[in-house]
């Protein structure tokens, strides 16, 4: 039933790409954000879960009338970074690097002339998979990624990203890989906004509430030295992107490494944090993202 049920989303996803393929982009945008609009309408779950991460984000400073905005605009985004990652993708990396600004391409180069790697940071924000061309531009990119459910579907995913140039490391034993790739001043890119399991986190500050964070980031540069680096792609005009590739993040370690990982990861979440305030319709609000908690502590946000 398992296999089935694989099958069959993988060729309701093969139809997609075809239907992706024979429509110009324009359109295929407009088509990303109008399923935006309808599982913002159709998916209560989701939806509720949207809210109520805001309200727990924001809490008075917005308006109801705000959030559900901003929840829409969530959805809507996500549809259309979906349409257009794959109708990017077609047009090869020269095709999507004519489309992308990029801004602080120097504090990668600087980076990588140090010879210890370098650590990405970024988020479930803006299009991160197509910001991943110029990137890989600039030095060998690796991306750290959790294998999909559906191996059919993996697969093809994994296609797309090696082909805007990325290498993908799986989440499963990541350690070694990862090292290596640093030992070879490679780019490690590692998302890092999303609720992890409580034996796996570290709690910091998100939004002014406790969130299980993976400390990687944080404990890879502790232990090689490779410089930590935030970078967002964001869209620019209408049909064009912007990468914005800050420098290396400087926090002073006390040479406690508990404590140093604690106080690199809130530092890092911070960095993603401004990035969602600036344009909050460009994060999923509908992930769980405070699920996890600290023991003892009430559970995650409450749709409603």
């Amino acid at each position: 039933m398992a296999r089935k049920q694989s099958l069959t989303e993988y060729l309701a996803f093969r139809a997609f790409r075809g239907m992706v393929r024979m429509l110009p982009r324009p359109l295929c945008l407009a088509l990303g954000r109008g399923l935006g609009d309808l599982a913002y309408a159709l998916d209560g779950r989701h939806r509720r879960l949207a809210q109520a991460n805001l309200r727990t984000a924001f809490g008075g400073a917005l308006a109801e009338r705000a959030r559900r905005r901003i929840a829409r605009d969530s959805f809507r985004h996500f549809g259309a970074t979906l349409f257009d990652t794959f109708k990017l993708s077609e047009k090869g990396p020269d095709g999507i690097a004519a489309r992308i600004t990029v801004e602080g391409g120097e504090h990668l180069r600087a980076a990588l002339r140090e010879g210890k790697g370098v650590l990405l940071f970024t988020a479930h924000f803006g299009n991160w998979e197509v910001g991943s061309v110029p990137i890989a531009r600039t030095g060998r990119l690796n991306v750290v990624a959790r294998a999909l459910d559906n191996a059919f579907l993996e697969k093809e995913l994994s296609a797309v990203r090696t082909g805007l140039g990325a290498e993908v490391i799986y989440k499963t034993g990541a350690a070694r890989p990862i090292l290596q790739a640093l030992a070879r001043n490679e780019i490690v890119a590692i998302l890092m906004d999303q609720n992890v399991l409580r034996s796996q986190a570290v709690f910091v500050d998100f939004f002014g509430k406790p969130a299980a964070t993976t400390p990687a980031p944080a404990s890879f540069h502790l232990r090689t030295g490779a410089p930590l680096l935030p970078a967002f792609c964001v869209p620019g005009p209408p049909l064009d992107y912007r990468l914005t590739i800050h420098p290396p993040l400087r926090v002073r370690c006390e040479g406690d490494p508990g404590r140093d990982m604690l106080k690199i990861t809130q530092a890092c979440t911070k960095m993603i944090e401004d990035a969602i305030r600036e344009r909050p319709g460009l994060w999923l609000w509908f992930h769980n993202r405070w699920k996890s908690r600290p023991a003892g502590a009430p559970s995650g946000a409450k749709e409603g």
